[in-house]
Order: C-alpha cells, then sequence, then structure tokens
C-alpha cells in the first residue's frame, strides 16, 4: 500500500514509496567515525538489520566488498551480505532476488553507473529493488555511481571541462527510483558545476543534485531530502528560468541562461523537491514529524 500522495508546483500528484532511499557521494568514511553508514542503517529501526551490498559496479568486487563488509560490521551489523553480480545470468538468478526481497537495506557500491544499469536492467535483481522501494519499508542506498544510478534519467559520461556546452554531459536511462532528478557525486572535488547546469538549463523542470564526498542526502516520501555527512550538497533548481539559448545551439557551443537558482545544504539541512522549498534544520524537523 502506498502512502499519502502529494501534489507538486505543476498540480501534479505524487505517490509517496514506502522505503528511503539514500545517496552519496562517494568516498565515505569507512574507518574511522562511519557516521554516514551509520546513519544509514540506523534508518531501519531494527539493531541488527540485513544488508546485501550489490558491488556489479566496481572493477574490484572483492577488494570493495570487503571494504564495505568490515565496515557495517564494525558498526555492529552481523548480517552483512556480499551480491557479487557480474554478469547478466547471474542477475537473472531468481536466488539473488530472494535475497533481496529479505534484506533491510539494499546498498549499491560505486564504480561504473552503466555497468548497473546495462548488467542489472531488466532482470529479477531490480525488478525485486523497484518493489521493494516502492511497497516496503526498506532502505535502498547508493555510492558514487550507485548514486548516480538511482533516478529514472543518469548521467553517464561528460567531463567537467567541456560541460556547459550543448550535448557535452551523456546522459541515459537509470533505475528508476526517483524522478525529474538527476545525482552527481564526487562533486565538489572533481569540480562538476556545469554538468548539472547544463542539465537544467535544458531540463528546467529537473533538479540537479550534487553531492560531495562523505556526504549524502536522505530521501523520504520520495521528495524530502536530508543531507548527512561531513561536506556539502548542492542543488540546481531550473524552474524559475527566464532565458536560455540552448535550443538554438549546435553540439558543442557555449550555453547562456538566466535564473538558475543555487542552493547548498550541509548536516540536518533540507529541501522539498515538489514544493522547491528550501529546509534549515528546524524546518526539516517539523516536516520529517508532520510526515510520520
Amino acid at each position: 500500500m502506498m502512502k499519502n500522495t502529494r501534489t507538486d508546483m505543476s498540480g501534479n500528484r505524487h505517490e509517496a514509496p514506502e522505503g528511503i532511499l539514500v545517496a552519496v557521494g562517494g568516498n565515505e568514511d569507512k574507518e574511522n567515525d562511519l557516521d554516514v553508514l551509520r546513519k544509514i542503517t540506523e534508518l531501519t529501526n531494527k539493531d541488527d538489520p540485513i544488508i546485501e551490498i550489490i558491488t556489479t559496479a566496481t572493477s574490484t568486487p572483492k577488494k570493495t566488498g570487503e571494504a564495505y563488509f568490515n565496515a557495517f560490521t564494525k558498526i555492529g551489523l552481523t548480517n552483512v551480505n556480499l551480491l557479487h553480480i557480474r554478469t547478466r545470468d547471474d542477475a537473472n538468478n531468481n536466488e539473488y532476488a530472494d535475497r533481496l526481497r529479505k534484506a533491510d537495506i539494499v546498498y549499491f557500491t560505486g564504480g561504473d553507473q552503466l555497468k548497473i544499469t546495462s548488467i542489472l536492467g531488466g532482470t529479477p535483481i531490480l525488478e525485486e529493488v523497484r518493489r521493494k522501494y516502492f511497497n516496503d519499508k526498506c532502505v535502498i542506498a547508493g555510492t558514487s555511481a550507485g548514486a548516480t544510478a538511482m533516478p529514472d534519467t543518469m548521467i553517464y559520461g561528460g567531463e567537467s571541462h567541456e560541460s556547459l556546452c550543448k550535448g557535452a554531459v551523456q546522459m541515459t536511462g537509470g533505475v528508476g527510483l526517483v524522478s525529474r532528478m538527476v545525482i552527481d557525486s564526487h562533486f565538489i572535488k572533481r569540480g562538476r558545476f556545469s554538468r548539472l547546469m547544463e542539465i537544467v538549463s535544458s531540463n528546467p523542470g529537473y533538479i540537479g543534485l550534487g553531492l560531495g564526498e562523505d556526504t549524502g542526502v536522505i530521501i523520504r516520501d520520495g521528495h524530502i531530502l536530508e543531507a548527512i555527512g561531513t561536506g556539502l550538497v548542492v542543488i540546481f533548481d531550473g524552474h524559475g528560468i527566464k532565458y536560455s539559448n540552448i535550443f538554438s545551439l549546435k553540439d558543442g557551443e557555449a550555453i547562456a541562461v538566466e535564473g538558475v537558482l543555487v542552493h547548498t545544504l550541509v548536516n540536518g539541512h533540507g529541501f522539498d523537491t515538489l514544493t522547491r522549498e528550501y529546509m534549515k534544520p528546524l524546518d526539516l524537523k517539523k516536516s520529517l514529524r508532520s510526515n510520520k
């Protein structure tokens, strides 16, 4: 059963998922305070939640899986499992889908987001991830490429120095857990501001979400964002754009745009993607209480 629906700025109604989505910008602390990973486990409200870590995106699944296994066991979890899904044959294994069905947390590691969509797309694995997120009390989380892949549209290419020129950023279909949003990771360290500027210039109804390292957002009810971690979350909102020349340009030509709104969030601050409202910590706490 879905939660109550909400209405966005255009009057469209949206059904809220039962699950919680967490997108992390990459390089989260796995050795010391482990704050981001600890927060993810606490969202389940269980003392020892079952977690399945999907390593499909990474080229070093054993090393990466071991690092997350050690981090989550350091937090105190005893039901930490690794899903090394490397091929579409693996992804069509119903045993793996059954394991996901029992999980409280599904965690996608970083690497290459195209591996997530091309290997898992149209298989029981992603079908079960979507079913869980929209219908069950669960946490779906991803870091770096695992975060970038979560929306219905994802970035898969385009260097930062080439962006803000028409056609510089490559996008394709993502996992489909959140709509009208594009997520970019390692955002501050790799200077990816212009990538999201290009996207919202050509798609003003979208939110561009840039995640710093050891930083993420919790997305509740499909639209309430809460920043977590030690760094910065940058939001690009194009709904107020007054002018853009992008439709008249050839590929590779520079974009002129007026009126993109830019917000930054730090730990405890929030944003509502439906109403486009910025939330200070007290506002966010009130909103979360009213939506319980």
